[in-house]
């Protein structure tokens, strides 16, 4: 089948179209694989120190709850759906967020379940201030220099109106 002339392509021009796709693919996975953690505005909230806490000050009985939530999911969205996927549903990379503290929601013991979610606090923010490598590889960057203790306890109450029942 002949082609029209203007369908036809030389040699040299086919190899430089495909080059320019290709560089325009590279682009666009250069472009979402290297994203700049992004510094979350949390002046409406009152500081919370240099000492970091042990556990979740914005919990459902706090004054600052519903800004907390507010705040802690637009930070949710900016630095860690990417991974852990929108509205802390995984998608099979990372880990469903909405888990995290699972085994404490069931138990029965008040004082045990209470001692298990300040564990689950302290792990969270040592994970997210940290971050995890496992034999040289980086399995989530750390965030402490990037998100103040106010940012990241908003993410931890944020996280925590998205458990599973």
């Amino acid at each position: 089948m002949k082609y029209p002339t203007h369908f036809r392509i030389p040699l040299l021009g086919r190899w430089a179209v495909g080059l320019a796709v290709c560089a325009g693919l590279a682009a666009v996975v250069h472009a979402h694989g290297d994203v700049t953690p992004q510094a979350v505005d949390t002046s409406s909230l009152p500081k919370l120190g240099e000492k970091w806490l042990d556990s979740n000050p914005y919990t459902t009985g706090a004054p600052e709850y519903k800004e907390a939530l507010r705040i802690g999911s637009s930070a949710y969205n900016q630095n860690c759906a990417r991974c852990h996927g929108l509205e802390a549903i995984s998608g099979g990379i990372s880990p469903d967020l909405r888990k995290f503290d699972q085994e404490c929601t069931g138990m029965a013991d008040e004082a045990k379940k209470k001692a298990c979610f300040k564990e689950m606090d302290e792990f969270y923010v040592a994970t997210v201030r940290r971050g995890r490598v496992r034999d040289g590889r980086v399995y989530m960057p750390p965030f402490e220099s990037t998100l103040s203790q106010e940012a990241i306890w908003t993410i931890k109450a944020y996280l925590e109106t998205r458990r599973e029942p």
